[in-house]
């Protein structure tokens, strides 16, 4: 194990040996094994010996491997290293795939600086769901974990933050990882380096260290602080997931508690019908904006499902029972019969993707940043999908057979099924002229194995039982065991994201309840283990209104991908499939991160007028701005905002589809 410290001082970037920077430093080993249930401990002390004041980024690096031709300090010599930040790096961010696209995110190369790849890189903690850093290699798994920032306490002490710990906020840190050099590392204070991702289409060049990112250390002042080192052998990249169990379990804090499950079930699918309902669309709008004389606004953005469409129309059908409201249920019912009735392509086949002022057609709000234009996998398998459950409920709960949107199903099942490639891999897009599959690559065609595996389970039908265990082998091999699912979302240019998995987790419970194996219900945890890695286990220090003010918890909420940096509500909507496994598995971690969903729903939305400055009782948006990225919105006065100032009713569907189902009762 080798541990290596440099500083940089305020005013620039280049570090140094920490000694050279006048600190002096003292690690004491604690104990530990290095494994999961047991890492090392070192308690690292830093000495201001200098006589002055010193202020800048203290970097400890943790170093595993090593290149030809580097300093035989480290005997080992790295073969492929796949770092993993939770929510910001996994392996190398498709660091292989073609960089010049549209949407920037962050990826590891080696050689130099091509944006938006580097060899190395430095973020904020708060840019990561859990404080910690990994890296798999020669089949090892490396980690470090240690506190997020630091507070200091009612006493005056300086001391880094751990659950239960009460203080007054102070600084960052941050975590860092490098392919060339072979180290994961961790710093106090912090660097967003070589870049900052404002967002995906809005990325800056390192600043130099100011008051803003660094540390101070008083004149003959110690800073002390703890970090845990894993080190043990390990059979996949997969291992990550048994390291973050010890990690959520040492920085694990709830939500805060903002309303209960019936409340915001009534509050917020009252709002969404009341406010987003346009009838004469038959349909909900994808934005609502309120004037300053309380006057609406609307951006339509229409879409059969994902932002808009079934993504709304199913959660209040679902809410409309839990809380007895017809209308409701008219409205939702209207939409689902609008498209089943007039969605369809007569060339393809298979539902158009969006419907604009009564036309329908592919050209969705995503169009123009697509590669290939057609019919999306994304969104025909999850209304498809969405169309399942909405069936399934209609008749256990109102007895009513809708007999005409099984057809409606079973014509676009039997396309799909037809559209494989050679991997068994459902395509990406789809042929708007003939339903073939056009573009593949990616993970979004597991919407796809969902919608067919739960229109299987509805008609007791298994012709397309093997198909489906094909398809779910392909995905499982090339995907989830990987540890990077790319490729859902229409609008990152295929970035590893933590959407198309939502997908795969219900298709392992159709599959489950068709087969009973035992197989589905392993694939199921490690899918949701991999979701996890977006989902915060603590609850960041938000420093921007109006998540400040309101004292909004991340914990819960999932990053949205490695090129969106925000948390939006949509991973809520497995909270039904991790009810399911808990039912088969006793996992008391799967449990806690249900609890942690929950609650975190309970809090997402205005639970009075303007709470979040903006909107009515019931209101929410999608974008909750857990860090600097995507801190794009503005109030008024020019201030920025860390949330979008706007009624989302597919985000409120996300949110609902979590509460007003099988959890309702939780």
């Amino acid at each position: 194990m080798k541990l290596k410290f440099e500083a940089a001082a305020k005013g620039g970037n280049e570090y140094i040996d920490i000694l050279n920077a006048g600190l002096e430093v003292a690690v004491e080993d604690i104990g530990g094994e290095g494994n999961p249930a047991s890492p090392f401990v070192k308690r690292i002390s830093i000495a201001n010996k200098t006589g002055d004041t010193w202020q800048g980024v203290i970097h400890t690096k943790y170093m595993f491997g090593r290149n030809k031709g580097a300093s035989p300090e480290n005997k080992k010599v790295m073969a492929d290293p796949q770092f993993y930040m939770p929510g910001f790096m996994y392996g190398s961010n498709r660091g292989e795939a073609p960089l010049h696209v549209n949407a920037k995110f962050p990826r590891i190369r080696r050689g130099g600086l091509d944006k938006p790849a580097s060899p190395w890189w430095m973020v904020r903690s708060d840019r990561l769901s859990h404080p910690a850093v990994f890296a798999y290699d020669n089949g090892l798994m490396y980690g470090i974990a240690a506190a997020p920032y630091f507070v200091r306490t009612g006493s005056g002490e300086v001391t880094p933050w751990s659950p239960g710990t009460d203080g007054d906020f102070v600084q960052y840190c941050g975590y860092t990882c490098s392919v060339e050099d072979g180290y994961i590392g961790y710093t106090i204070g912090y660097e967003n380096a070589p870049w900052f991702f404002l967002q995906s289409h809005n990325v800056y060049d390192r600043k130099t260290i100011d008051d803003d990112n660094s540390y101070t250390i008083a004149a003959g002042e110690t800073l002390s602080f703890d970090i845990m080192i894993f080190e043990y052998i390990s059979k996949d990249e997969m291992e990550l997931y048994n390291v973050l169990r010890y990690v959520y379990g040492m920085y694990h804090e709830s939500p805060r508690s903002a309303s209960d499950i019936l409340t915001a079930v009534s509050d917020i699918a009252g709002a969404v019908d009341r406010d987003a309902w346009i009838a004469e669309d038959n349909a909900y709008t994808g934005f609502v904006f309120e004037g300053e004389d309380g006057s609406f606004s609307y951006n339509k953005i229409p879409s059969i499902s994902w932002t808009n469409g079934m993504a709304v129309a199913l959660p209040m059908l679902l809410a409309s029972y839990r809380i007895g409201n017809e209308t409701m249920r008219e409205h939702a019912l209207t939409f689902m019969q609008n498209m089943v009735d007039n969605s369809i392509n007569p060339k393809s086949g298979l539902p158009f993707d969006s419907c604009n002022d009564g036309v329908w057609s592919n050209r969705g709000w995503w169009y123009e940043s697509l590669r290939t234009p057609g019919h999306s996998s994304y969104l025909v398998g999850q209304a498809i999908y969405y169309l399942c459950k909405a069936y399934e409920y209609e008749k256990n709960v109102k007895f009513v057979i809708h007999d005409d949107w099984m057809d409606f199903a079973e014509d676009i099942v039997r396309r799909l099924a037809f559209t494989r490639n050679l991997d068994k891999e459902y395509p990406y897009m789809l042929s708007a002229e003939t339903g073939a599959g056009i573009e593949y690559d990616s993970f979004a065609g597991a919407w796809c194995l969902a919608a067919i595996a739960y229109f299987s389970v509805l008609n007791d039908d298994i012709t397309y039982l093997e198909s489906l265990q094909e398809s779910e082998k392909h995905y499982y091999d090339a995907y989830i065991s990987k540890v990077s699912c790319y490729g859902a979302p229409l609008d990152t240019d295929k970035a590893v994201d933590s959407e198309g998995v939502l997908a795969y987790i219900r298709a392992m419970k159709h599959l489950h309840m068709m087969t009973g194996a035992e197989v589905y219900l392993d694939h199921m945890r490690d899918a949701l283990s991999y979701e996890f890695t977006f989902k915060f286990c603590y609850n960041s220090p938000i420093k921007v209104p109006p998540l400040s003010k309101v004292g909004w918890s991340s914990c819960g909420g999932s990053i949205t991908s490695t090129a969106n940096p925000h948390i939006h509500p949509m991973s809520s909507t497995v909270a039904d499939e991790m009810l399911y496994y808990t039912k088969h598995r006793d996992d008391d971690y799967v449990k806690s991160r249900l609890d942690d969903v929950l609650l975190w729903g309970c809090q997402t939305y205005n639970t009075f007028d303007k709470e979040y400055d903006y909107g009515l009782k019931g209101w929410m948006s999608e974008r909750f701005c857990h860090s600097e990225g995507l801190l794009t919105e503005h109030y008024p006065d020019g201030s920025v905002s860390s949330t979008w100032f706007a009624l989302m009713p597919w985000a409120s569907g996300c949110i609902l589809e979590s509460l007003a189902g099988d959890c309702f009762n939780w």
